[in-house]
């Protein structure tokens, strides 16, 4: 079977979808591919997002935010969806999970650190599932 592959969306691709892809990368390692991208990709990623995951050995440091694209969702197995809403583009085929979590723009470090116990479920749950898919 092929590796499967799971894009992470988001609205600025600066802090969900960013921790989502590293906890991926950190309990899944060469096991999936990885995308994010985001409907309106900020700058550069929220830094309390990035020192939060290296609270826990996970470095995001070296990302960067990259817009949402047919060719990135037409890739993807699994599309996990963040607070982008209607503008995330939808494929048949594609596996679509929406992932209702707060937004840490501009949150103080303890909400941020939330996200980020809740994102790393999710990741656990989805990595479970791929692996039995793939077992």
């Amino acid at each position: 079977m092929t590796k499967p592959s799971v894009l992470f969306v988001c609205v600025h691709n600066a802090g969900r979808s960013q921790m989502a892809a590293g906890w991926l990368k950190a309990l899944a390692g060469d096991r999936v591919s990885i995308l994010s991208a985001g409907t309106q990709p900020k700058n550069e990623i929220n830094p309390v997002a990035i020192e939060v995951m290296k609270e826990v050995g996970v470095d995001i440091s070296s990302e960067q935010p990259k817009v949402l694209t047919e060719d990135s969702v037409k890739a993807s197995d699994f599309v996990i969806t963040m607070g982008c809403g209607d503008e995330c583009p939808w494929f048949p085929g594609k596996q679509y999970r929406d992932w209702v979590l707060t937004d840490p723009a501009g949150q103080p470090i303890d909400v941020v650190r939330q996200v980020r116990d809740e994102i790393k479920q999710h990741i656990e749950a989805l990595v479970a599932e791929i692996d039995s898919k793939n077992a």
